[in-house]
């Protein structure tokens, strides 16, 4: 902990704090598509693998939303060679961790482990990339996993579904309109063939990014990658994009719903570009300012000042294409609705129309400084941080470029940004009010 503090503190008080030091890796493409990233750190004999397969619920066809999701499930359940949860039980044996997560663009499997594991675990992705073992009953398991998850985070919950709710007004035609877990409908009429087909396609080699951190030799690692990948065909269907944009929106949206929550809950959706666009630079600065910690100013004008609300967030959710940008309001009990939103409005129009100060600055900056800092402390983040930047913004070396372009946020910039993207008429308002007594 003093470590840290410390470090804290240096990059808080220079005038210039030093730059992080930059992600050196090598980025080599197989023959059959795959991408593989290396990145050496020989601080402690611990190596990260994550295969990111360029595929999220904005990929999935009109009626068979959650498969991307229901994947993320499968891929535990075996392949040729490894038993359902081998794979899993292999790495925490071993004294590692490992996990996965599906979001609108991309599914993800990573892993942690001491290094001398490091070609077993090339060994075993590449056996479920592929030969995963999509059976029946496996697939029937895993649908009513997914089932129970949607259940306890989404329909059960007081606000669970508030996303979706706002979501499915917000969007018209982009498949962001509707989320990873899926609808229960979608789910429930789902097929085996419906399943393969998603996996025949979409968890291919010309499909997936293999980033490899941690104590090991680039020369090794390319060897062993060729030896079990190099091997598995390029998918034989064409992977089609989403090529559809949600058209400009240029009057407010509002929706009112009555749900058993505890108390009335304001969230605003604003349209944004999509990450790495040059905006979304200043938008996440913004946000900061708005929001971040106490001394925010919405925290301050909403939660301590007026104490309409209990709770006060701003931020942007940045996707491989256009999204949204929440500002959120949990209100006091009692408290106006109606005023609390002028109070938000005037926050936004006033970050739109007056310079922010020079500590607003500053502090905004410093966070974004600490987040780049102590997100390298791990190869298992380091690895995290190419991966993104090569599937997302299709350059592995904007997981450093990124922070210059943070630094270089003016506060012109802000004002400019505010202005344009926090208008009302470029918003979807949801309002939930606590439903009645025996409804």
């Amino acid at each position: 902990m003093g470590i840290i503090l410390g470090l804290l503190g240096f990059i808080l008080l220079q005038g210039t704090p030093a730059k992080p030091k930059p992600l050196e890796y090598r980025q080599t493409v197989l023959p059959n598509g795959l991408t593989l990233i290396t990145h050496e750190d020989h601080s402690t004999p611990v190596a990260d693998v994550q295969l990111w397969y360029h595929v999220g619920s904005k990929d999935e066809k009109p009626g068979k939303t959650g498969f991307a999701h229901l994947f993320e499930h499968l891929m535990f359940k075996g392949s040729a060679n490894l038993e359902p949860e081998e794979h899993a039980n292999i790495i925490t044996n071993a004294g590692g961790e490992n996990n996965a997560f599906t979001t609108d663009d991309v599914t993800v499997y990573w892993q942690t482990f001491p290094v001398n594991y490091l070609e077993k675990v090339l060994w075993m992705e590449s056996d479920r990339m592929a030969a995963l073992d999509v059976s029946e009953e496996n697939f029937q398991q895993e649908r009513e996993v997914v089932k129970e998850e949607r259940l306890t985070r989404v329909e059960n919950p007081p606000y669970g579904d508030v996303f979706e709710l706002l979501y499915d007004a917000a969007f018209d035609v982009h498949p962001y309109k509707h989320l990873t877990i899926g609808s229960m409908a979608d789910l429930n009429a789902a097929t085996i063939a419906d399943v393969r087909e998603f996996y025949r396609t979409h968890y291919v080699p010309n499909n997936a990014t293999l980033v490899v951190s941690g104590d090991f030799r680039t020369r090794q690692v390319i060897d062993w990658t060729n030896k079990y990948f190099g091997g598995i065909p390029k998918g034989g269907t064409p992977i089609e994009r989403p090529n559809v944009r949600e058209p400009t929106h240029e009057k407010e949206r509002r929706i009112t719903r009555q749900k058993p929550v505890p108390l009335p809950a304001y969230v605003a959706g604003y349209y944004i570009p999509e990450d790495g666009h040059p905006d979304s630079y200043p938008l996440t600065i913004a946000s900061l300012i708005l929001s971040r910690g106490e001394s925010s100013r919405m925290y301050r004008s909403l939660v301590y000042d007026t104490q309409l609300t209990i709770q006060a967030d701003a931020s942007g959710d940045f996707r491989e294409d256009p999204n949204l940008f929440f500002a959120i309001l949990i209100l006091n009990r009692g408290a106006s609705l109606d005023e609390a939103e002028k109070v938000l409005e005037a926050e936004l129009a006033r970050i739109g129309a007056e310079s922010v100060s020079d500590q607003e600055l500053a502090k905004a900056k410093n966070t974004i400084r600490s987040q780049f800092t102590f997100g390298r402390q791990s190869v298992h983040e380091k690895g995290e941080a190419l991966a993104h930047a090569a599937v997302i913004h299709d350059d592995a070396a904007a997981a450093d470029k990124e922070y210059d372009l943070f630094m270089k946020v003016t506060k012109d910039d802000i004002m400019r940004v505010s202005k344009a993207y926090f208008r009302p008429e470029n918003r979807t308002v949801l309002i939930l009010n606590p439903a009645a007594r025996g409804n």
